[in-house]
């Protein structure tokens, strides 16, 4: 991620637009500077096409946020022990509060561990829309990092949730981007975990004729779907 980048845009409102995309932030995460505006066109320049440059600054507190975003969590083979004792630990004792037969597995690899949690009668540990399953899932990461220097990043899962989830999400991506193509008018979506906004902008990243983007602020971030300017 750069700090700082060159936009452009036959406006100045739509380069600003074109440099916040780049960076994926909204407008107050940035500085503006106008290197070229459409006010300022000799005589001989009116025929050549309206191009409008901003410089897009990240501010400092932004900057380092995405930079500590962005630093890749490496965990020894002695912290995935630790991590995976301290969740086992737990769920020895929270599977005793769950339906009979409820198992659960741990994984370790070096970005943190995955959980699941397996039983037909689990759906209230999952909640609306996966609400509880991520309460359930930030509880777990706090849990695995204990006694760890560095972040411990706990994927859970529940009756097969997430890839049920992650299918119906792919299928409203399709049938948002038709009719966005069909009425010519953006849709906005309603607010969505980062992980989910990452499986709409995947499955609409190779559409030629829309674009997605992220507005808002978590955890009422949400993605609008619109058709691409030079369609």
């Amino acid at each position: 991620m750069e700090k700082t980048i060159i936009a452009e845009g036959k406006t100045t409102n739509e380069a600003i637009e074109n440099g916040l995309k780049q960076l994926k932030v909204s407008k107050d995460k940035v500085e503006v500077k106008v290197l070229e505006n459409e006010d300022k066109r000799s005589f001989f320049s009116i025929l050549a096409p309206r191009v409008v440059k901003v410089e897009l600054t990240l501010k400092e507190d932004v900057k380092g946020a995405k930079i500590q975003e962005k630093r890749e969590i490496k965990l020894t083979e002695q912290e995935q022990e630790k991590a995976k004792e301290n969740i086992e630990k737990f769920l020895k004792d929270f599977i005793k509060n769950l339906p009979e037969d409820t198992k659960y597995e741990i994984s370790a690899e070096e970005s943190g561990l995955k959980v699941s949690l397996t039983n037909d009668n689990l759906g209230y540990l999952i909640g609306y829309r996966g609400e509880t399953l991520y309460a359930l899932q930030s509880i777990m990461t706090a849990i695995a990092g204990k006694g760890i220097e560095q972040k411990v990043r706990v994927i859970l899962d529940i009756e097969g949730y997430k890839a049920k989830r992650e299918k119906t999400l792919e299928d409203l991506a399709q049938k948002v981007a038709k009719t966005v193509i069909r009425t010519k008018k953006p849709i906005k979506l309603e607010p969505m975990q980062a992980y989910e906004r990452k499986i709409i902008h995947s499955k609409l990243q190779q559409n030629s004729r829309v674009e997605t983007t992220s507005v808002g602020e978590e955890p009422h971030r949400r993605i609008i779907v619109s058709l691409k300017k030079n369609k």
